[in-house]
C-alpha cells in the first residue's frame, strides 16, 4: 500500500506536494535524478538544504547506492547555540520499492550511516536487501558543547525545540521529505515503508506508532524505553540503592557476587519451563520461585552468598522508584539468568572508560540526560564523572520526581508528553489500528537500563485497553536472558523484521519466531551448543520443552 503523508501543521513547511516537483521528476523510475547535489537541490524541499550527494560502490555491508546528505531547520536556538535536522539517505541502485526509517538509540546526536540496522544480529541490513535508508540525529549536534564534558550530548536539553525534535518532532519532519527524495529520485514512492529502531530507537518507534501511524506499515520496537524520563528516574534509584551497599557504587557488587544472584535465579526458575537448560523461559512464574533473601549470608559465612547490606540494595532497586508517598515513578524489574552479564554491569555498576573514572553509563550519561532533557526546569550541571553522580546521590524522588511532568513557559509541554507515545496514560495505538498497521515489540529479559516489566505492562495495558486482544495489529516478545538490545546468556540472533514484513505485506501474522545463538558471543555459558536455537514466543506464552528431543533445538520446544 503506497503511502502519502498526510502529516498535520507541525510539519507543514516540510511537507511539499509532489506536483511542486520538477515536472522530469515525476517520470518513472528510468528517469532516476543524478546523485548529486545540484540535481537534488533542484527539489527545493523547504526547511532543507542538501548537504551532499555521492554515489558509493558496493562494499562489503551493501550493493552500490547513492549517499544524499542534508540539515533541515537551521536556526539559532534559546540557548544561542545552532540546530538543525541532520539526516542521511541511502538510496539503493537496485531498489526494491520499500523504506525504512532507522531509529538511532542513544541520545541521537550524530547522523548514524544509514544501512539499516534490522536487530536482532542480522548478518545483513536493510540496505543491503534492497530498501531505501534514512537516519537522522534527532535535531542537534551531540559534540557542538565539547566544554560541557560527559555531559556535552544532553545540554540541548536547554532548548525546548531540540527537545521536540528529539522526543517526535525530527521524524515527523523528516518523514514527508524522505518519501519526496525518494518518488524524486525512483520516480515512484514507497509501496511500504517501515519504522526500526532499539533503546531509545525502539521509543522512537513506538511513539511513531502514534504520531506517524498513517506514515508507516510496520514499526519495530526493541527494549523500547518509551516512558524515558521515568526509566531515567531508575538512575538516581539505582544509585542511591546500591550505596547502601557501598558508597562506591563500583565497589557495591563484584562480578562474582552478581553471579551469586544469577546462578540462585537458576537454581530456583532454570526447570520452570520443563527444561534445564540455564535459561529462565518462564519468566512471570520465576518471580515467586526465586527470593532474593536464601542467598543471603548466614553468620560466619561469606563465600557463595551476599551480604545482609547487599540484598538490601538489590531488593530496592529492584522494586523501582517510589516517592515518600508510596506512588511508583518507574516500574519493578524481574530477576533473570543474563543479570550477571557485562552489559548488566557496564549500565548499572561499572564501566571499563577511565574518562568517566570507571561509573556505570546510568551515572554519566544517564544523568546528563535526567538533569538536562527529562526534566523541567531543567539542571545545568558540571560534566565530570563527579558532579554527574552528585546529581543522582542528591535526586529527591518527592520534588525532583515531578519534574519529568512538570511545564513552564520556556517548556510548554512535560518531559513524558515530549518523549512518550501520545496515549501513553492509556495506551492504545488507535493511529496504527485505523491506518491498517503492524507492531512487533522485543525486549531482553535480562535488560540493565529498561525493564522489562515496563514493557510488559504497557503491552498488557495495550490489551486491556482494546478488549483484551491485539493480536491482529501487535505482538511482543520476550527474549530470556538477553541484556540490553543484545548480548547476555541468550539465544540473541532472530528476524523480527521479516517478521513484520511478512505479516504487513503477506497478512502472514507471526508465530513462534526462531531464534539462535552466536559463536561469537562470548557470554555463551559453557555446555551450550553453538548451534542452540529457540522459539521466542508472543507474550504471554512460554516456550515449554516437550520432554524428549534434542535440548538444544527450537524443534522440542512449544509455546504455550
Amino acid at each position: 500500500m503506497t503511502r502519502q503523508s498526510r502529516l498535520p501543521g507541525v510539519v507543514a513547511a516540510a511537507l511539499v506536494p509532489l506536483a511542486a516537483i520538477a515536472p522530469a521528476t515525476q517520470a518513472h523510475a528510468q528517469a532516476r535524478l543524478a546523485c548529486e547535489p545540484a540535481a537534488l537541490s533542484e527539489l527545493a524541499l523547504p526547511g532543507t538544504r542538501i548537504v551532499s550527494a555521492q554515489s558509493a560502490p558496493a562494499d562489503d555491508q551493501a550493493g552500490p547506492h547513492c549517499i544524499v546528505r542534508g540539515a533541515v531547520n537551521e536556526r539559532t536556538g534559546a540557548d544561542g547555540m545552532p540546530y538543525a535536522i541532520g539526516f542521511e539517505m541511502r538510496l539503493p541502485d537496485e531498489w526494491n520499492g520499500r523504506y525504512v526509517h532507522q531509529a538511532n538509540g542513544g541520545n541521537d546526536g550524530k547522523v548514524v550511516p544509514a544501512y539499516g540496522d534490522l536487530k536482532g544480529n542480522q548478518p545483513d541490513n536493510a540496505l543491503s536487501r534492497g530498501y531505501a535508508v534514512l537516519s537522522t540525529d534527532a535535531g542537534h549536534d551531540g559534540e557542538a558543547n565539547p566544554d560541557a564534558g560527559l555531559a556535552g550530548g544532553n545540554v540541548f536539553g536547554l532548548d525546548h525545540q531540540a527537545r521536540v525534535d528529539y522526543g517526535y518532532g525530527a521524524n515527523v519532519v523528516l518523514t514527508p521529505i524522505a518519501k519526496n527524495l525518494i518518488e524524486a529520485y525512483y520516480g515512484d514512492g514507497p509501496e511500504y515503508s517501515y519504522m526500526v529502531g532499539c533503546s531509545n530507537g525502539g521509543r522512537h518507534a513506538l511513539v511513531g506508532a502514534t504520531r506517524l501511524a498513517d506514515e508507516f506499515d510496520g514499526f519495530l520496537a526493541g527494549a523500547p524505553g518509551y516512558n524515558l524520563p521515568m526509566a531515567a528516574v531508575q538512575h538516581a534509584w539505582d544509585v542511591q540503592s546500591f550505596r547502601l551497599a557501598n558508597e562506591d557504587i563500583r565497589k557495591a557488587f563484584s562480578p562474582q557476587d552478581m553471579a551469586v544472584v544469577a546462578d540462585g535465579v537458576l537454581e530456583a526458575c532454570d526447570s520452570l519451563d520443563g527444561a534445564e537448560d540455564g535459561i529462565v523461559g518462564d519468566l512471570v512464574a520465576c518471580q515467586s520461585a526465586f527470593d532474593l533473601n536464601s542467598l543471603q549470608c548466614a553468620a560466619g559465612e561469606s563465600n557463595q552468598c551476599l551480604a545482609a547490606e547487599q540484598v538490601e540494595a538489590l531488593s530496592r532497586a529492584f522494586a523501582g522508584p517510589t516517592n515518600s508517598a508510596g506512588e511508583q515513578l518507574y516500574t519493578d524489574w524481574s530477576y533473570d539468568a543474563g543479570i550477571a552479564s557485562g552489559d548488566w554491569r557496564f549500565w548499572k555498576l561499572e564501566s571499563p572508560i577511565p574518562p568517566w573514572d570507571h561509573m556505570p553509563l546510568i551515572a554519566v550519561m544517564g544523568a546528563g540526560s535526567l538533569a538536562h532533557v527529562f526534566t523541567t526546569p531543567p539542571s545545568e550541571i558540571e560534566g565530570t564523572p563527579e558532579a554527574l553522580l552528585d546529581f543522582l546521590i542528591n535526586f529527591d524522588f518527592d520534588e525532583d520526581g515531578k519534574k519529568i511532568l512538570a511545564t513552564s513557559d520556556a517548556f510548554p509541554a512535560s518531559p513524558m508528553d515530549v518523549m512518550a507515545p501520545t496515549d501513553w496514560r492509556a495506551p492504545k495505538i488507535a493511529e496504527l489500528q485505523q491506518a491498517g498497521g503492524k507492531a512487533i515489540v522485543f525486549h531482553g529479559a535480562s535488560d540493565g537500563v529498561f525493564s522489562i516489566n515496563a514493557t510488559i505492562d504497557w503491552y498488557e495495558r495495550l490489551k486491556a485497553n482494546n478488549g483484551g486482544d491485539v493480536s491482529d495489529f501487535a505482538r511482543f516478545y520476550s527474549v530470556p536472558g538477553m541484556a540490553h538490545c543484545d548480548g547476555g546468556p541468550a539465544t540473541d540472533r532472530f528476524d523480527l523484521f521479516q517478521e513484520l514484513v511478512d505479516w504487513v505485506e503477506k497478512g502472514e501474522a507471526p508465530g513462534a519466531v526462531v531464534a539462535s545463538v552466536r559463536a561469537d558471543n562470548k557470554e555463551l555459558p559453557e555446555g551450550w551448543s553453538k548451534q542452540r536455537t529457540r522459539p521466542l514466543c508472543d507474550w504471554p506464552q512460554v516456550a515449554r520443552y516437550d520432554g524428549s528431543g534434542d535440548i538444544e533445538s527450537a524443534d522440542s520446544f512449544t509455546c504455550r
